[in-house]
């Protein structure tokens, strides 16, 4: 089971002139019809998945475990799998209430919520009677979902309850939510992943931006974390998760070229073999719990480019019925008959769809557009690259009102995404959409030191923040105002 990590970033925007700039669009880029107000575009409901180490099925199969915010605050739901409202499990309407997991044999819940906003996330339970149990208890304290035992009798939670500075691995009891400490963190370690067996847990060790260290605690020993990434020089390491069997440990690297490739670290030999390699960053890699299916994503391009691989035939799964953009948040039933996701595109945020494995045929169960916006209406993105100094071309995300040409040209925006190291992606944007549907075109430019292009790519801003990179942005303006791109 992979421990989720938390981003966040801050967008800023610059405007600059292509060919003219004009109070209002030029007529000729005026094409959409309708047109709608900044607040349509952001009045949208957001969905989300139970956590990727819980289980987002309930035990009988018929619903998925789902956070939405429907009511304004986000609050945990069981969507039934049949279609139709879902149905409120929290009715928080101050913080967050997150889905976490169904628990496994019985009708309660974990969900996770801070303290209006402190940023201290609980576990919480919910009984079937709507009874609502805290049970990771304690003052100026965060915890976070790890995951199931195989049994189903025990979960497993991180907090920073013994020292602030520090996540310790705490098991609970299904039934009574008594603690076991099974791992005291001392030695500065990020717990990054559990074997499904619980024996084996992974612990990442930062050393700089460009380098950290992976290391292994057996569980069931007393002893220290054993190095498994001994290198030299600047590499850098995340753990995927484990295979089903907990032999193995799924390590992404790009140790051995530009981009984070997969590997497959056999615990007992050390062996270390190739699994996905590409030209792109591999986002993840994770089995279905039985092991039959591997579930794969890279990110080619400014978009997820995802696989979902039967090992039992060595062939994709494929799905029909799906709008284009990007899947993602997989998840499994019990018997691995069905999955549950999400599929975000550029003229749609996030929705829960599910699918039946045996056919292939997908099913939508929400709808996040505002119903009054019509999404034909909207524009997708086309990735781009532009010329910057010397010789380094850089990607960028392209967003054209319909109509724009080099003869009928409209007012344009650098969109500079936020960072150090983050990534314009293509996905919706009430912002952006809203822009380009009043005629303005839209480039979220992907400087030098932007994720997703290899690490010499990621590297070129390193302690030279506010040069180059920022020169790149101002590139950007001025192939805007060539006469071809809008």
């Amino acid at each position: 089971m992979r421990l989720a990590g938390f981003v966040s970033a801050l967008a800023l925007m610059a405007a600059v002139r292509a060919l003219a700039v004009a109070a209002e669009p030029p007529a000729a880029v005026q094409t959409a019809a309708p047109t709608y107000t900044a607040a349509q575009f952001f009045e949208t409901t957001s969905y989300g998945m139970a956590n990727s180490a819980g289980r987002a099925f309930s035990p009988d199969g018929r619903s998925i475990l789902i956070s939405s915010d429907a009511t304004g605050v986000f609050n945990t739901y069981a969507q039934p799998v049949a279609g139709g409202a879902p149905v409120p499990l929290t009715t928080s309407t101050t913080s967050s209430a997150s889905a976490v997991s169904f628990f496994p044999h019985d009708g309660r819940v974990l969900f996770s919520q801070d303290g209006g906003g402190d940023e201290l996330t609980h576990i919480f339970a919910r009984a079937e009677d709507g009874a609502i149990t805290d049970v990771t208890p304690g003052e100026n304290l965060k915890a976070e979902f790890v995951g199931w035992n195989r049994d189903g009798k025990t979960f497993y939670v991180i907090t920073n309850g013994r020292d602030p500075a520090a996540f310790d691995l705490i098991a609970v009891d299904a039934a009574t939510y008594e603690h076991r400490t099974v791992f005291e963190n001392t030695g500065g370690f990020q717990p990054a992943a559990l074997s499904p067996d619980g024996r084996w847990l992974v612990l990442d060790k930062a050393l700089t931006s460009a380098n950290n260290d992976l290391y292994i605690a057996d569980l069931t020993q007393p002893g220290e974390p054993r190095l498994l990434t001994r290198h030299t020089g600047d590499v850098a390491y995340t753990a995927y998760d484990f295979t089903p069997d907990s032999k193995a440990l799924l390590i992404g690297t790009d140790e051995h070229g530009e981009f984070t490739q997969a590997y497959r670290h056999d615990l007992e030999t050390g062996a270390v073999t190739p699994v996905i390699q590409a030209d792109w960053d591999v986002q993840y890699v994770f089995y279905s719990p039985s092991g039959r299916y591997r579930v794969s994503a890279l990110n080619a391009d400014a978009k997820t480019e995802l696989t979902l691989l039967d090992t039992t035939t060595n062939a994709a799964v494929p799905m029909t019925g799906l709008p284009e953009g990007d899947i993602g948040s997989i998840r499994f039933n019990d018997d691995e008959t069905r999955l549950a996701f999400t599929v975000a595109s550029d003229t749609s945020p996030s929705d829960i769809f599910t699918a039946d494995l045996a056919t292939g045929q997908t099913t939508r169960l929400t709808h996040a557009l505002n119903p009054a916006i019509d999404e034909d209406v909207l524009v997708e993105a086309t990735v781009v690259r532009y010329p910057g100094e010397g010789g380094v071309m850089v990607p960028a995300v392209l967003y054209k009102p319909r109509g724009a040409s080099a003869t009928n040209p409209a007012p344009a925006i650098v969109l500079v995404h936020g960072g150090p190291g983050g990534q314009t992606r293509r996905g919706y944007s009430a912002m952006i959409q809203h822009l380009v549907n009043h005629g303005y075109a839209v480039l979220g430019a992907n400087n030098r030191g932007s994720s997703g292009y290899g690490k010499t790519f990621f590297h070129m801003d390193d302690k030279k923040h506010g040069e180059a990179d920022l020169r790149d942005i101002v590139a950007g303006g001025e192939w805007l105002r060539q006469p071809s791109p809008v």
